[in-house]
């Protein structure tokens, strides 16, 4: 177990599949996010769901860029129910990437602190601006930055450094898809003085590109499956081969946390 030290209290958090997830509610994700940006500190943050948790359990590499994040919150129901079997039973709901940005993005509003928006396509960024600024009046985004769909450039990335700290924003929310939003924000901690926060589909849900699942599928733990009726070709790996995966090796840490 390892505890992240903030204002609030100590973030605690636990193994899964050698993840170090934050036993957090979205009231402490989002305190230690605003303490952050308010402390211009560089800070990542994953919402990570089984997929992001069996692509560092297979890639060391990625597992190890992921333990030093300062938080990852458990976004899938799974990963939720890992973390109350391992000991965390006071979790009553997982911390949803989407709802997190929303989250983050109306406390920013309220305490006037900016945020750049970085991934995804120029269509989707407008959207998303657009329907941020309509949601929170009072949300200041300093600026966007679409995606490449590819590695930036030594020099492509000074200028995108330079673009993030011009723009004076306070929390960067990073939509690339994992793993690469959550390898860019490991490669910026210590470069980006602010809270970096990797959360998937979040950009395409908010503006209005993808649909997401209605509340009850997600209480229900069939997000997975609505997903993967309007994108079979994209996510069918996912969720029939690595969920399955998923259950097993968790059983099998589970076991042995039993026996030891």
């Amino acid at each position: 177990m390892d505890n992240c030290l903030t204002e609030i209290g100590p973030i605690r958090s636990l193994s899964v599949l050698g993840v170090k997830v934050g036993r957090v509610d979205y009231a402490q994700a989002v305190a230690v996010i605003i303490q952050a940006a308010k402390e211009r500190r560089s800070f990542g943050v994953s919402a990570l769901a089984v997929h992001g948790v069996m692509e560092a359990y297979r890639d060391q590499s990625f597992r190890e860029k992921l333990n030093r994040f300062d938080l990852i919150t458990p976004d899938g129901q799974p990963v939720r129910w890992a973390l109350n079997l391992l000991g965390a039973r006071e979790l009553k709901d997982r911390v949803y990437g989407p709802t997190l940005m929303l989250m983050v993005c109306e406390r920013a509003a309220a305490e006037r602190l900016s945020i750049f928006l970085y991934g995804s396509t120029a269509a989707v960024l407008a959207g998303l601006s657009r329907n941020l600024s309509r949601r929170f009046p009072g949300l200041v985004i300093a600026g966007v930055k679409a995606d490449r769909f590819r590695e930036a450039t030594a020099e492509e990335d000074a200028r995108d450094r330079r673009m993030i700290a011009d723009s004076g924003a306070s929390i960067v929310l990073v939509g690339r898809g994992c793993p690469r939003q959550e390898k860019w924000v490991a490669g910026h901690l210590g470069v980006i003085n602010a809270p970096m926060l990797a959360i998937g589909a979040a950009f395409d849900f908010h503006a209005g590109t993808l649909p997401q699942a209605p509340r009850l599928l997600q209480d229900y733990v069939l997000e997975w499956l609505f997903r993967l009726a309007h994108e079979p070709r994209r996510l069918w790996r996912r969720y029939l081969i690595l969920n399955p995966l998923f259950v097993l090796s968790f059983g099998q840490q589970l076991i042995k946390s039993k026996v030891a």
